[in-house]
């Protein structure tokens, strides 16, 4: 039964004899009314409160989701900016690896050619040195001859 202030205060009674006072019941059906129409307004502005904050608390509810959802992206770029990070440093290891390799592979081969060239060297030398001493035993002889 869904009873409003305009009913509490024009409800009607029957009469008796020896019934209540009418301006009695009157007054006190218009302050019942008076609470009751206090109540109602009260009871609709709570339900207001209830639905503005029903909608903050979905806004919020969807905001904490869309956190939610970035923070979990990020987690995830940050481990594929991580793994991308390490493939990229293992790379640069693995070429410089191959960089050192191919240096001391040069200098190897510079080694063997300088030994080389120095084993080259001293063979000129030793053959110069025999064909010297042989030209000036040469003139040593033809000196002697004279």
């Amino acid at each position: 039964m869904d009873l409003t202030p305009l009913d509490v205060r024009y409800q009607e009674f029957p009469t008796a004899f020896r019934g209540y006072e009418k301006a009695a019941v009157r007054a006190y059906l218009a302050q019942v009314a008076e609470v009751l129409e206090g109540l109602i307004q009260e009871n609709e502005a709570l339900k207001g409160r209830i639905r503005a904050l029903e909608e903050e608390n979905a806004r919020l509810k969807e905001a904490e989701a869309d956190l939610k959802r970035a923070v979990v992206a990020a987690e995830k770029i940050a481990r594929e900016l991580k793994a991308q990070a390490e493939k990229e440093a293992e790379l640069i290891r693995k070429e410089a690896e191959a960089a050192k390799e191919q240096v001391l592979r040069e200098a190897v081969e510079e080694l063997k050619r300088l030994r080389g060239e120095i084993e080259r060297a001293r063979q000129e030398k030793a053959l110069f040195l025999s064909q010297f001493k042989a030209l000036l035993q040469g003139y040593l002889e033809s000196l002697e001859r004279l």
